[in-house]
């Protein structure tokens, strides 16, 4: 089904808001309307989500958008922050309870327990979430058929296609359902053994269809467009930012970050974290084809912005990091460790506790603030490294987006630590572009994924200035100081997943 060349609206939604905006062919983004709707902790480690509270700014800031266009839109595409857990009353469409949140780490024993009888979960991963929900709801799961399971992707369709009182569309995409941990790797089909091990019937799983093409109508919208274009956070901003071809990769900084390269067509070896520390990921699926990639993680990135601003009270605002931090024109060796909740890969230690190493006499404001955005630099390296060391690719320029790359100054550091340039999208948040090009695909808008990544044109690129030598001294130094932040806390250095 192909029609002509038109925007696309695509609803966003992150772990703290939700956002509409329309994607034009020529690949602008107008009219983004946002919606605050903060997760909540309850208690230390536990976080959850207002489901109904999402599903209401879905409908609001749609709505916002498709006013403000005047007219309507060829098409639907959905992004969304990963593997939070969603599930609700298939009859009324009432969740059963609050949603469990990506970040949240009730079910850490339920991942280790498991790990006895052959399967290794990730507890940010919705697998043992989902067993969470119903060992509470369903102890005995008599309610399987009333039962909805979805991440955030599939309540997002589910509420713009109606929902309980229309023809609700339970999907989800390739890229999601890949992270859930229900999958089988080989088939990529739900997994019966897995589900078996964790007592989720199958009744209540979405169906999993491809990430760009038509699966039905948004109902809930004014013209009822069509819903084209499905992708986990991540992958949307791979396509967004034009990695779509092997060697192509991108670095997401918003609280934590994120490095994803696109691998291509062939299947990853084997599911499991590769030995760098990166996991094989579905990078997205069209006309049943999946595109795969290798994913970094740090789990600190813009949340040490904000101890600096917040706890520390050494700046106002996020944005006046950049300002201060040049006023230093450099850190000299001192060097601030970015692990406030432990290291991602390469390492996976979540004992690893934050360190602010060589203070001296003279080491002032600037001086802590521009080493605070050095040391994520350098995890931005270290998550550069560890994909290609895990794919056998190397990355000519690495293309970056989220909150941090307006950071001048950081940019700049990447640049240096990563020895390569750095491209930065002409969107802050480049996951509305990436799910506005797969719908856009299906649409006709773009003909594939490489007309798509045409599209994309970086605001501005940053060259490291710093020679081979100089960086290679500086790099060595960065992991003499990234070592000693390491088994702070031996007992959580020990938790192996």
């Amino acid at each position: 089904m192909t029609r002509p060349a038109a925007s696309v609206l695509v609803v966003d939604v992150g772990t703290s808001g939700v956002r509409a905006g329309v994607v034009r062919p020529d690949a602008t983004v107008e009219h983004v309307h946002y919606v605050a709707t903060p997760a909540r902790s309850p208690a230390d480690g536990l976080v959850e989500v207002d489901a109904e509270l999402v599903a209401r700014a879905v409908l609001d800031v749609a709505g916002a958008a498709l006013a403000a266009e005047g007219g309507p839109v060829g098409a639907v595409g959905i992004a969304n922050q990963r593997a939070t857990t969603v599930v609700w009353e298939r009859s009324t469409g009432r969740p059963v309870g609050p949603g469990i949140g990506w970040q949240d780490l009730r079910t850490v024993g339920t991942c280790l327990a498991m790990q006895a009888e052959g399967h290794r979960f990730l507890p940010n991963a919705s697998a043992t979430k989902l067993a969470a929900v119903l060992d509470q709801v369903d102890p005995d799961r008599s309610r399987a058929r009333e039962l909805c399971f979805g991440t955030v992707d599939t309540w997002v369709a589910w509420t713009l296609s109606g929902g309980a009182g229309g023809q609700a569309l339970h999907v989800t995409d390739a890229t999601n359902a890949a992270v859930t941990q229900l999958l089988d790797f080989e088939s990529l089909r739900w997994d019966p053994s897995v589900l078996s091990s964790l007592r989720i019937p199958a009744d209540m799983l979405p169906a999993v269809v491809d990430s760009s093409g038509f699966v039905g109508e948004a109902s809930a919208l004014a013209g009822s467009p069509p819903i084209a274009g499905l992708a986990g956070d991540q992958q949307a901003s791979l396509v967004g930012q034009g990695c779509t071809r092997p060697g192509l990769a991108k670095a997401t900084f918003g609280s934590g970050g994120m490095l994803d390269l696109c691998t291509g067509l062939a299947r990853p070896a084997t599911p499991q974290r590769g030995e760098a520390g990166t996991f094989p990921i579905v990078a997205w699926r069209r006309d049943g084809v999946d595109t795969w990639g290798r994913e970094a993680m740090m789990l600190s990135a813009g949340s040490c912005i904000d101890w600096l601003r917040d706890d520390l009270g050494l700046l106002a605002t996020s944005a006046e990091s950049a300002e201060v931090a040049a006023r230093s024109a450099s850190t000299g060796d001192l060097w601030f460790v970015p692990a406030l909740m432990g290291l991602g890969a390469p390492v996976w230690d979540f004992g690893a506790r934050s360190l602010l190493l060589g203070l001296t006499r003279g080491t002032g404001r600037a001086e802590v603030v521009r080493a605070v955005l050095r040391g994520i630099a350098h995890r931005g390296a270290d998550l550069l490294e560890a994909a290609e060391a895990d794919s056998g690719l190397r990355v000519g320029a690495l293309r970056v987006d989220g909150g941090m790359s307006a950071n001048e100054v950081f940019v700049q550091e990447l640049a240096d630590a990563c020895g390569r340039p750095v491209d930065v999208s002409p969107v802050t948040e480049a996951t509305t572009l990436g799910a506005g090009f797969l719908a856009g695909i299906a649409l006709g808008t773009w003909k594939d994924e490489e007309d798509a990544a045409r599209a994309f044109t970086p605001a501005r690129t940053v060259e490291p200035v710093l020679g081979d030598a100089e960086r290679r001294r500086v790099r060595a130094r960065w992991l003499e100081a990234r070592d000693r932040a390491r088994r702070s806390i031996p007992e959580l250095s020990a938790i192996e997943f």
